[in-house]
């Protein structure tokens, strides 16, 4: 028999699942997408790096939504979603030059592993705003 709050902390476990799985998607397609990204600009910064950089806080996020739960993690996740959506959108439709060592990353044309992306991103943000809204604070357990 389960006792009070099991539903609470099946959803919970459900809802951090979720967002760890988008966050996944979002590292494991820009992980793939890098290294031909990156040929545009070998020498410099180059967009492959830039995915390399979000892969990898996208990666340690997800460990953190995955592990506490709590609204700091919810409110990072929300962070790298939004963020990485923005990033992508504004790419494909505002033509913005290179900024210093940063390329420009224009690409209007949308693609599987472009749009999965996006998608995993939007899906992440509105779920973190979800744990953000309703989190435990500070993923503190309650007691049984």
């Amino acid at each position: 028999m389960n006792g009070p709050g099991a539903g609470s902390r099946a959803a919970d476990v459900v809802l951090r699942l979720l967002v760890t799985a988008s966050l996944a998607t979002d590292a494991v397609v820009h992980i793939l997408l890098a290294p031909g990204y990156q040929l545009a600009n070998p020498g410099g910064i180059g967009q492959g790096n830039l995915f390399y950089l979000e892969s990898a806080s996208a990666i340690a996020v997800a460990l953190y939504v995955l592990i506490r739960g709590s609204r700091p993690a919810y409110l990072l996740a929300l962070a790298i979603t939004a963020s990485a959506l923005a990033a992508v959108l504004l790419s494909s439709l505002v033509r913005l030059p290179a900024i210093g060592p940063i390329p420009s990353m224009y690409e209007p044309i949308w693609f599987f592993e472009k749009t999965l992306t996006a998608v995993a991103e939007a899906v992440g943000a509105v779920l973190a705003l979800v744990g953000l809204i309703v989190g435990r604070p500070g993923g503190r357990r309650t007691a049984q």
